[in-house]
């Protein structure tokens, strides 16, 4: 997907594991940001900006991939009519992966669904699942709370659902902007290199589901599956031959500020 439309989360672009001729600059492909559903960090203006600049850029497809959620949906369908777009469904489900030859090594692991106008099959199903993962974010962000409380670096749980928003477990993210308001860091980037990267002292698990559990139940719901950035996975190679055997489709290669070198031969 290319980086058509400004969204509160980097644009979701993906290319298939199938080796193929990268479309052209000027091919209309999805991106994909998030609705304040699954994330409460973009202003009232900061919206309106975001949609103007899609009106300026000409973004013919949209898709939205919330966290764990298809509630924003709805949202993402009434913005599509309104600028007269095509809209692809999605949702970015949190997930964990277990290496077979070492269970002792996990790392959290994003995989995209993307669906038809139609949306997925057997939806409440589907539904559930993201229920679940929801429950298990709301226990995840209590317990980082309570450990930089531990670490001496104070905060309130109140003031990290306000962040985050009506009925919206707090994620990482929102819990870096909370260190940072309360003056724990100099930036979110800082918060996460201290204290919530993966294995951190501050960082907790929830209830995410097997990384090829996920792919796999996105593939019966008749979606596409797409890893989701790459990157910042420690052990990429490992993680990749896993869930393209459980039927992963592709993964993400762009990022907002373009392509990754590291896949310039993708």
């Amino acid at each position: 997907m290319t980086n058509n439309g400004r969204g509160k989360k980097k644009k979701k672009t993906t290319t298939a594991t199938s080796k193929k001729k990268p479309p052209s600059p000027s091919a209309t492909l999805p991106s994909g940001p998030s609705s304040t559903t699954s994330s409460n960090l973009l202003s009232a203006a900061a919206s309106t900006a975001a949609e103007t600049k899609m009106t300026e850029r000409r973004v013919q497809v949209l898709t939205l991939t919330d966290h764990d959620t298809l509630a924003g949906i709805p949202e993402a369908m009434e913005a599509a009519r309104k600028f007269q777009m095509k809209i692809i469904l999605g949702v970015e489900i949190s997930a964990v992966f277990t290496s077979s030859e070492d269970p002792s090594l996990e790392e959290s692991v994003h995989v995209l669904a993307y669906y038809s106008c139609c949306g997925p099959t057997r939806y409440d199903e589907l539904d559930k699942f993201l229920a679940k993962i929801r429950d298990g974010r709301f226990v995840r962000a209590k317990n980082m709370v309570m450990k930089l409380n531990k670490l001496k670096l104070p905060l309130t749980w109140e003031h990290a659902t306000r962040i985050a928003g009506k009925d919206v477990a707090p994620g990482r993210l929102h819990i870096a902007c909370v260190m940072v308001g309360a003056g724990h860091g100099e930036d979110s980037k800082q918060a996460f290199t201290r204290y919530l990267f993966d294995g951190g002292p501050a960082y907790s698990v929830g209830h995410e589901p097997p990384a090829e559990e996920v792919v796999k139940l996105i593939c019966e719901t008749g979606g596409v599956a797409v890893l989701a950035h790459p990157w910042a996975l420690r052990d990429l190679i490992v993680v990749l031959a896993a869930l393209k055997d459980a039927g992963l489709h592709g993964l993400e290669v762009y990022r907002s500020n373009g392509k990754l070198a590291s896949f310039s031969n993708s």
